[in-house]
């Protein structure tokens, strides 16, 4: 078993209502609960990082496109062709 930290934290009283319930449901103590929401959280908050990274370089493509000079003769093609109708 891995060494654990105490930490002391504040619910409101409907978020410990809650908390006890889905113990009682799910059989794994409020501790558990609370480890597993952090847990959740975190991966949460790498992949909107990730995402940011990857929306960041999608940018900076389009602004590389943009940048470009026109295609000599213009496009061939007009909007309407795109969809299927």
């Amino acid at each position: 078993m891995t060494t654990m930290i105490r930490k002391q934290i504040y619910l409101e009283p409907a978020q410990n209502a809650q908390l006890k319930r889905l113990a009682h449901e799910s059989g794994v103590s409020e501790a558990e609960l609370v480890r597993q929401a952090i847990d959740a959280y975190l991966r949460s908050l790498h992949q909107l990082r990730l995402n940011s990274v990857v929306w960041e370089a999608e940018r900076a493509f389009i602004e590389q496109l943009v940048a470009m000079e026109p295609v000599e003769g213009g496009r061939t093609w007009a909007r309407d062709h795109l969809y299927d109708r």
